[in-house]
């Protein structure tokens, strides 16, 4: 097992930048698109888990290395959306993209029209 990355100081500096309203809003924006990236990842080692296939049998199903499974798995990576699409294609799924709410941002600052 990998030794674990001491994090304090990162941790302690983030903690004394919390305070920048401009500094919180790029953090946790940030954090809102890695954890959606996370639930995504765990979401299709979950199907590929029940779907009985090993890292290495999906990847020969799509064509990869299966040392790229396995990182895409097991590591903390940044997945290209092309991977994560065939992976979904394979274990019978399919990536979506849900919008949270229909109110949409104006940078003219002019209010939506309703239909």
């Amino acid at each position: 097992m990998p030794k674990r990355l001491d994090t304090s100081f990162h941790k302690r500096m983030v903690a004394g930048r919390m305070d920048d309203p401009e500094f919180r809003a790029e953090y946790e924006r940030a954090r809102r698109e890695i954890d959606q990236v996370d639930s995504v990842i765990r979401q299709l080692d979950e199907l590929r888990e029940a779907a009985g296939l090993s890292k290495a049998e999906l990847a020969r199903h799509i064509g990869r290395d299966p040392s790229s499974i396995r990182r895409l798995f097991t590591a903390e990576s940044n997945p290209e959306l092309l991977l994560v699409a065939s992976i979904a294609e394979d274990l019978g799924a399919e990536v979506r993209v849900v919008p949270r709410s229909r109110r949409r941002r104006r940078p003219s600052g002019k209010a939506e029209a309703t239909a």
